[in-house]
């Protein structure tokens, strides 16, 4: 049954993570419909990678639930949630660094659409069939983000800028329904970020994605996400559009610190 626009795509509630004592998400809730781009913003160790750790299965939660298109995908492992429909890239470049452009993203291919074992062992025809046709797959996503011509290239011989993209077209090779971005834009220009800002609305309209943006960017996440959390000390201290966010008393203070009205 698909998700009408009544029912919740995510169902996040009442979030806990503890690590030795340390409350690193506390009480994190969030409703997300088919279609939104939710951006999570706040300083550093705030908790927003725990967050998606919590979400991809990377990390158990200490205590809450998190459904996932009406399923309960609370302490599932990463393959599985992924397998539903969850990608994902990191803070820091994850690729298979010795593996071509074209191999990282059939690796995501592969696990949403595997080969019999005995047709890959003996490369029987429908084995070569198969991966002609992923091939195929992967240079027109390749060719949206303009990576066709690195195609062949290993993926540490790529431009950190082209990594970083390499690892979204990997993440869209799962055919996701939602997408978790972490820190997109990190150590890009100003030029490269922008190019990314509109890479992420084009990918939201070509794939019907929902997106949740993790992002230091604030130009970034102003102008792309239609709501934003705010996260310090693990929890949620405002949330609205960016225009009620940007306004909002706690967030200015939680950024900059509390102004001394005696200076």
């Amino acid at each position: 049954m698909g998700i009408n626009k009544e029912t919740y795509l995510l169902e996040v509630n009442d979030l806990l993570k503890v690590f030795k004592g340390l409350r690193a998400v506390d009480a994190y809730s969030v409703k997300l419909r088919s279609g939104e781009i939710l951006g999570i913003i706040g300083p550093n160790g705030a908790g927003k990678s725990t967050v998606l750790n919590l979400l991809t299965g990377y990390i158990s939660p200490t205590h809450g639930v998190i459904n996932f298109l009406g399923k309960d995908i609370t302490h599932l492992p990463p393959d599985e949630i992924a397998k539903l429909g969850i990608g994902r890239t990191f803070q820091n470049v994850r690729l298979f660094a010795s593996m071509t452009v074209c191999d990282n993203v059939k690796t995501a291919q592969q696990l949403r659409n595997p080969e019999n074992f005995l047709a890959t062992l003996l490369s029987w025809p429908s084995f070569i069939r198969h991966e002609q046709q992923l091939t195929q797959e992967v240079l027109k996503e390749l060719t949206l983000f303009k990576l066709d011509d690195r195609a062949d290239f290993t993926a540490i011989a790529l431009p950190y800028g082209d990594q970083r993209r390499l690892e979204i077209v990997r993440a869209l090779a799962l055919r996701p329904k939602l997408l978790l971005l972490d820190e997109p834009t990190a150590g890009m220009n100003p030029y490269e970020s922008a190019e990314v800002l509109k890479l992420i609305r084009n990918i939201r309209d070509r794939y019907q994605l929902t997106i949740i943006i993790i992002e230091h960017n604030m130009p970034v996440v102003m102008q792309l996400c239609e709501r934003i959390q705010v996260l310090n000390y693990g929890r949620v201290i405002a949330e609205g559009t960016p225009e009620e966010v940007r306004n909002n008393a706690q967030v200015i203070e939680s950024y900059l610190g509390k102004l001394d009205a005696n200076a």
